[in-house]
């Protein structure tokens, strides 16, 4: 049965059938891998902010704004690579999202942790 309001106990039902925790080992287990599923999101939305800063080549001045209007965009590699570091990291975003929609209260902690955490070691530094 789906819970539909916030549950604190550690029988959870995550993402799919067969992911269910029954003792507090697979809880805690459970609750690392949100945590660090959490933090691997905010790591790959950096790699993908940092890889498109270094792919994005400014126009020239002399460059007329109305120039690519007409013309097809050609493919480049930087923006397939970015293309997927999006999609992998959307994917993983819907999965957060997800888990947290089983309602239970220490898999919501545990991914509101990761991505603070994530974001503190892998956003917050000076470049």
């Amino acid at each position: 049965m789906m819970h539909m309001t916030i549950y604190w106990g550690k029988k959870v039902t995550l993402l799919v059938h067969w992911w269910k925790t029954r003792t507090w080992v697979s809880y805690i287990l459970t609750l690392l891998v949100c945590f660090l599923f959490s933090a691997f999101y905010q790591y790959m939305e950096d790699r993908r902010l940092h890889f498109k800063a270094s792919a994005s080549n400014p126009p020239p001045i002399a460059t007329p704004l109305l120039s690519k209007l007409g013309r097809a965009r050609r493919v480049s590699p930087s923006r397939l690579v970015t293309s997927l570091f999006f999609g992998v990291n959307s994917a993983l975003g819907y999965f957060l999202m997800l888990a947290i929609m089983s309602c239970n209260g220490g898999v919501f902690l545990a991914i509101v942790l990761g991505l603070s955490f994530g974001y503190y070691l892998f956003r917050t530094r000076d470049d």
